[in-house]
């Protein structure tokens, strides 16, 4: 065989395997993972009352995330895109499986309960839903023809639906935003977006009296005047902006934060700690945090132009962006411009299932990233 043929051979996309003797690692993203990893359990520590339980549990979750990124990493893009739907499918069952049989907590029923941990379907379904629609358009005519900007909105409707239902709306604006990236980076019309918008404008009052329930719609209504009930459903908004603000430029230092450590702040370790670290490190600190994930999602924008195949641009660029929007609900709602919706801070909010899939997203860009240059 020729040395050209051979080469040809590995890069093409229809192969699974790859050199057993290289590790298919992209290094900066990895070291901008550890750094936020890093931030996340210094925050942790103070935000949980020095809990040293809750930072060895959320060690571990990021040990077994870090773990399943290399190993996700190893499988060429070429691997998810044929496994996609299967995928998909797989989650999509798992979130009726929540309906009927899963765990509830402060009234919510997101979980599965499988007997060594418990398992939130609703995180696959960020990861599947951009998987399965990218392998789907990246194998149609693009820009996409209505009959296939159809079937995707409807594979996106149906895990948002379930989500919604559970409830959970963080996670299913993720969900919608995921589906809908993957869409319109496929090249979707300007008269698509245009009647999506109109659309969207006519659901809203369908939205507020037949989908949204109580509390969801008087979050929506505190984010308006948060003041008319400070003690109620202001509360969280109120001592959540009052302790970014009380950080002023350098912070009150570690541990040091009144808010969280006299549990005024709802919630510390969880959706609001990001108020405990501008508490305690002040602007210089979020700025410090923002910058490491502008860092990040550049990095994984590049990894998406610079993709081999259509499916790994489509899944990168979704992937990519879809993380911006998981730290921007995050940030938003915490400092008052958008309703408390209950999405967590990437890599800084405790949890376990949202930290191993953003993981396991973060090795699926990996393996696009070290993917062989096609000759």
């Amino acid at each position: 065989m020729h040395r050209n043929d051979f080469v040809r051979q590995l890069s093409s996309p229809g192969g699974d395997r790859r050199p057993s003797r290289v590790m298919h690692l992209d290094i900066p993203l990895l070291l901008l993972l550890l750094v936020l990893c890093g931030i996340g359990l210094t925050v942790l520590f103070s935000a949980s009352g020095e809990s040293i339980g809750y930072v060895k549990r959320q060690a571990t979750f990021m040990l077994v995330g870090l773990v399943s990124m290399i190993a996700v990493a190893q499988f060429t893009p070429r691997f998810w895109e044929r496994w996609s739907i299967v995928i998909y499918a797989g989650g999509l069952l798992s979130l009726v499986a929540v309906l009927f049989f899963g765990v509830g907590a402060k009234g919510a029923q997101r979980w599965l309960d499988l007997g060594f941990t418990r398992f939130q379907p609703s995180e696959l379904m960020k990861i599947a839903v951009p998987m399965m629609i990218s392998a789907y358009l990246s194998n149609r005519y693009m820009p996409p023809r209505f009959k296939h900007v159809f079937f995707a909105a409807v594979a996106t409707s149906l895990p948002v639906f379930l989500v919604a239902r559970q409830p959970d709306l963080g996670t299913s604006l993720i969900i919608f935003s995921s589906g809908f990236f993957a869409i319109f980076l496929a090249g979707l019309g300007k008269r698509y977006l245009v009647s999506t918008g109109l659309l969207a404008i006519a659901a809203i009052p369908i939205l507020w009296f037949y989908v949204l329930l109580d509390y969801q719609k008087q979050r929506v209504l505190t984010l308006l005047s948060p003041e008319q009930d400070k003690l109620g459903a202001g509360w969280n908004i109120i001592q959540s902006t009052t302790a970014i603000g009380s950080g002023g430029w350098s912070g009150k230092g570690w541990t040091q934060g009144t808010q969280s450590q006299l549990n005024f702040l709802p919630e510390s370790h969880t959706d609001f700690i990001i108020a405990v670290l501008a508490e305690e490190f002040g602007l210089i600190g979020v700025l410090t945090l923002l910058v490491v994930y502008m860092l990040l999602i550049g990095r994984c924008m590049l990894i998406a132009v610079n993709a081999q195949t259509m499916f790994s641009r489509l899944l990168a660029g979704t992937l990519s962006l879809t993380f911006f929007v998981y730290v921007f609900v995050n940030m938003g709602m915490v400092s008052g411009i958008l309703p408390v919706v209950g999405a967590p801070l990437p890599f800084i909010s405790y949890g376990g299932s949202a930290i191993v899939t953003l993981f396991i997203g973060f090795g699926i860009l990996m393996a696009i990233s070290t993917e062989p240059k096609r000759i």
